[in-house]
């Protein structure tokens, strides 16, 4: 299967759904990663796009895109950002795409919703990730990512400018990032977990299941 993850900027793939990102890929499944800024808002750009290289070496996807869009500017792109999504849809024709959830504090991540809720509205399998700005987040998919975990640590770590980055004292987002994940385990009655919300999803139904 081929299985793109969409993110507003740097880092924020690997919090929403790196560890189930990297199951897929240790099953064979090709990923891509269309991340739509350099995030530069929160660091400077150039930084923050090694950064995501060193993070994507990890993982091993199929490819890295860049949006070329400016951070916390998505907004008024609505238009543009829903044809260049259609754009990479048509190249790749995924099965499966992750993206931020609609109910979010920041901006770039409602508008990168909306923009790829258009622009997927004829595939068949779309799943909302949830990240330290997601609300209202009540999702029904699980997934058991106790064997990635320490991999998504990893990719996190990748992004040296942002591990601190929280607003939070005392706490880093790969502290916030294993509590998620415990949390969300107990919600799916494993140790550790991601967790998403469909906007669809399609159940294969086969006589070897």
């Amino acid at each position: 299967m081929k299985i793109l993850a969409i993110g507003a900027h740097p880092d924020d793939i690997e919090v929403g759904c790196s560890g189930t990102l990297a199951k897929y890929a240790q099953n064979g499944h090709d990923i891509y990663l269309l991340v739509m800024t350099e995030g530069h808002m929160g660091g400077e750009g150039a930084v923050r796009k090694k950064e995501q290289a060193k993070s994507t070496k990890i993982l091993k996807p199929r490819e890295l895109i860049w949006g070329g869009y400016k951070d916390t500017l998505l907004s008024p792109h609505m238009n543009q950002m829903v044809h260049d999504i259609e754009a990479v849809l048509r190249r790749i024709v995924p099965d499966f795409i992750f993206v931020h959830h609609e109910d979010d504090t920041h901006q770039d991540h409602r508008a990168l919703t909306k923009a790829t809720v258009s622009a997927t509205r004829y595939v068949r399998n779309v799943l909302f990730y949830e990240g330290p700005t997601t609300q209202n987040f009540s999702p029904t998919i699980f997934v058991d990512v106790k064997e990635t975990l320490e991999m998504k640590i990893v990719m996190l770590l990748a992004h040296h400018s942002q591990v601190e980055k929280t607003n939070i004292k005392g706490l880093s987002i790969t502290d916030v990032v294993r509590s998620t994940a415990v949390f969300r385990g107990i919600q799916g009655r494993v140790q550790f977990a991601e967790a998403f919300l469909p906007l669809r999803l399609f159940i294969n139904v086969s006589k070897h299941m």
